[in-house]
């Protein structure tokens, strides 16, 4: 197959060892290139102007910028530019800001090589994908109540181990009000305690310690 027929694919992330091994694998793909790399956000939208890749894989998290950040940033000016998140973090939040965010597929880095290169061909041919144990854990909160901004706001104060008084003093509320959100907070999260919350909170990526 000629160069110019292959899926061009670049990668953004952090990790030297792993771009270098998702490389090593896109390359040994007779119909695919490792078109470039990016070691974070900034690079990753400039490496995507100079490119102009088939497919991109993304990282969520860099060290700059979120890799939502920067795929908003490169589909604002390519809107038909094709993105896979590639990442550790498997929350349904995370999950659905991405899709929001206009990811075409969303992998786990511990998923098979296989399963990797199968996505990058369906969405280079244009589909959507999300794999079945992805698509379950979205399905499960379906019908939940989301944490409104400030919620996650007093959820991500808690899980730094701040109390109600304290958060009260951060956000510039009393606490009165901190006390109501977090009852908010575990009556959507189906929580019996505030730790509870928190661990609830970082498993679905609602927050992030």
């Amino acid at each position: 197959m000629t160069n110019a027929a292959r899926i061009r694919i670049l990668s953004v992330d952090d990790h030297p060892l792993f771009r270098e091994g998702i490389g090593a694998i896109i390359n040994c793909q007779a119909d695919m290139s490792l078109a470039g790399t990016a070691s974070n956000g900034r690079e990753g939208i400039e490496a995507f102007r100079a490119l102009r890749p088939d497919v991109t894989l993304m990282d969520l998290r860099l060290p700059d910028l979120s890799g939502l950040d920067v795929m908003i940033a490169i589909r604002s000016e390519f809107p038909d530019a094709r993105v896979i998140v590639l990442t550790t973090f498997e929350g349904d939040m995370g999950v659905q800001r991405a899709l929001k965010a206009g990811a075409r597929g969303y992998l786990l880095k511990i998923m098979p090589a296989l399963q990797i290169l199968d996505m990058i061909r369906q969405v280079h041919g244009g589909k959507k994908c999300v794999p079945p144990e992805i698509a379950a854990g979205l399905a499960e909160h379906l019908g939940d109540q989301a944490l409104s901004q400030r919620e996650v706001q007093v959820l991500q104060q808690v899980a730094a181990g701040h109390r109600n008084r304290d958060i009260a003093a951060k956000l510039f509320i009393v606490e009165e009000t901190v006390k109501v959100h977090v009852k908010h907070i575990m009556d959507k999260l189906r929580a019996n305690d505030r730790t509870q919350s928190v661990t609830i909170g970082v498993r679905r990526g609602i927050i992030q310690l």
